[in-house]
């Protein structure tokens, strides 16, 4: 069997770029940084952080199975394990992605603020968790705290109680993570009741945050004057999908944002959105 040399160039390119395409990703674990990725996944939340060490949590799967597509890209495809999972609640465009990523990465830790739901799709999860993986779950509460390695950590600052009872958009878990002088601020789709609950429940300085992203996708009832007045971001990030049925992002809080002096980075137009943190400053990097 004869093979053409341009056969053979073809496949030197491809290798070529399959090497640098897993490299990346392990690159991403060596330079001491603490690498946040606000993954496009359309309409819903998916987000990897990556410690300084190479301690990974994912925050929420998305609405499907094209989360790990995303998370390929970011990991690189040699890499089958995430330290932990985190469902921030129990919705389809949170969660109908995790399925997938269980099936796929080793997953040692799975954190959810224990709302229960007979869905579809979180019975698939639970199904996931349980049966298919050897996941230690627990439920999230306040002043719980995730240490990413070198110096890096997640704080839980809600829930702080049983929220199994409630609405599932008020039971999110917010997480605030910390590296050096930098931070990342998460809250899931709590809403502006909750976020004056938090306003009420920290100081200034426990919650103010280089980085916000905004509730429930930019939803007009969250991410409130109040709320961006306490915090002080000097990044808003939306994660939300193209012509969405919603009409996230809410020109309210675009409005209200854009008053904050905060810049604003969105899925919508961005694609997948990068911060990487040294301790001391963060550089911002765009899929688009």
């Amino acid at each position: 069997m004869q093979v053409s040399r341009g056969a053979v160039s073809c496949i030197i390119l491809v290798v070529a770029a399959l090497t640098i395409f897993v490299w990346q990703g392990v690159l991403a674990h060596t330079d001491q940084s603490l690498r946040v990725s606000i993954l496009d996944v359309g309409q819903g939340d998916s987000i990897l952080i990556q410690g300084p060490t190479g301690i990974q949590m994912l925050i929420d799967g998305g609405p499907d199975r094209s989360v790990l597509r995303k998370l390929a890209l970011e990991m690189g495809i040699l890499d089958r394990s995430i330290d932990m999972v985190v469902e921030t609640h129990p919705d389809k465009d949170h969660i109908a992605g995790l399925p997938g990523v269980f099936s796929k990465y080793g997953v040692s830790y799975f954190m959810s603020p224990g709302i229960p739901n007979d869905t579809a799709v979180t019975l698939t999860l639970n199904d996931s968790v349980l049966r298919e993986t050897k996941a230690k779950s627990f439920i999230a509460r306040k002043d719980m705290r995730i240490h990413l390695g070198g110096g890096a950590y997640a704080d839980v600052l809600y829930p702080d109680r049983d929220v199994s009872k409630g609405e599932t958009n008020a039971g999110s878990i917010a997480m605030r993570v910390v590296y050096g002088d930098t931070s990342f601020l998460f809250t899931g789709d709590l809403a502006s009741e909750q976020e004056n609950y938090l306003i009420r429940q920290y100081s200034a300085e426990e919650i103010e945050s280089d980085v916000l992203k905004a509730g429930h996708h930019g939803s007009r009832h969250s991410t409130s004057v109040a709320w961006l007045g306490q915090v002080r971001p000097s990044i808003v990030a939306i994660s939300a999908g193209k012509e969405n049925t919603y009409g996230h992002p809410s020109p309210e809080v675009l409005e209200r944002i854009h008053a904050e002096g905060a810049k604003i980075y969105s899925t919508i137009d961005s694609g997948t959105i990068r911060f990487v943190s040294d301790g001391t400053s963060i550089q911002t990097k765009t899929e688009r």
